[in-house]
């Protein structure tokens, strides 16, 4: 069993870490999460925290095995942190010490732990290249869906509402990401793009970078917005069934992303190296107007 709230003192120097982790990272999400208290802020920091340094495993220029030892280093300091009754924290690394008061609080479930690095662990025995539609789903799943069940635990809406926003931003989230990243995937071999869209539209090839000069790209690129789109918006319906106070972050991450794909759509699929994004200034916006006002 884990520990409990009261067995769990506040670790400062965990704390400054994942901070520092999300700081540094310049992730969209940072203004997101500014809007939460201190505790669930605090949380959201250290699973923030803990998804970076899992995906920088995954990304790391470094052998299959070596890899997946890693992960594997992981998985182990997850169980170590479920099977703690005593709070003990010198096997824990940072984030894990700095997760231990969150999983106590907000009844984080380690199974969502388990699943984003299983996620990992996906891109580390890969490079993935065309999955399938259901293969895709279940990548994004791990990746972005089970963060996305962590984090509503972290504001304060368990359950099946909560879930649902998770699922669907989740997956909304991710697909963006997948178009936005196109060309860095391709440097490192690897290509999400659904195989039965490919095949939809006639691209036989399977090459990172083939694919992405093939002149029906476009079509692919926009099937796959229409997807996220739809994901946006049974979000929001589902959004619309919790707390918008507590689900604020969410509310401004699903409106910063939104705009991410509809930059996507302006710019169009045959310049891929144009960088595409939004300012600072508009985050700022974006959380004043969605999550204070």
């Amino acid at each position: 069993m884990p520990f409990t709230v009261s067995e769990v003192s506040r670790d400062s120097e965990a704390f400054e870490s994942v901070e520092r982790v999300v700081i540094d990272s310049g992730t969209s999400f940072f203004w997101a999460m500014r809007l939460l208290s201190r505790q669930r802020r605090e949380g959201m920091f250290a699973i923030y925290a803990f998804c970076r340094e899992v995906d920088d495993i995954a990304d790391e220029p470094a052998s299959k095995e070596a890899k997946l030892t890693d992960l594997g280093k992981w998985r182990e300091q997850i169980e170590k942190l479920y099977d703690n009754p005593s709070g003990q924290t010198a096997a824990l690394y940072p984030t894990a010490r700095a997760l231990m008061g969150a999983v106590a609080a907000f009844n984080l479930r380690k199974e969502d732990f388990l699943a984003v690095i299983e996620g990992m662990e996906m891109d580390a025995n890969g490079p993935i290249q065309a999955p399938s539609m259901q293969e895709l789903k279940r990548y994004c799943d791990r990746v972005a869906c089970a963060v996305g069940r962590l984090s509503v635990h972290a504001f304060g809406v368990p359950g099946n509402r909560g879930y649902a926003v998770a699922d669907k931003l989740g997956q909304a989230l991710q697909l963006t990401n997948i178009l936005r990243d196109l060309r860095e995937d391709a440097k490192v071999n690897r290509l999400y793009l659904p195989v039965d869209l490919l095949e939809k539209h006639g691209i036989a090839d399977r090459v990172p970078e083939k694919v992405l000069a093939h002149p029906a790209l476009t079509a692919v690129c926009e099937d796959l917005a229409q997807i996220a789109r739809r994901r946006f918006e049974e979000a929001e319906a589902a959004l619309a069934r919790c707390s918008r106070r507590k689900m604020r972050p969410a509310i401004v991450m699903m409106r910063v992303y939104r705009k991410i794909l509809e930059a996507l759509q302006a710019r169009g699929w045959h310049d891929l190296d144009r960088k595409v994004g939004i300012s600072k200034a508009s985050k700022i916006w974006i959380a004043l107007r969605y999550g204070i006002l």
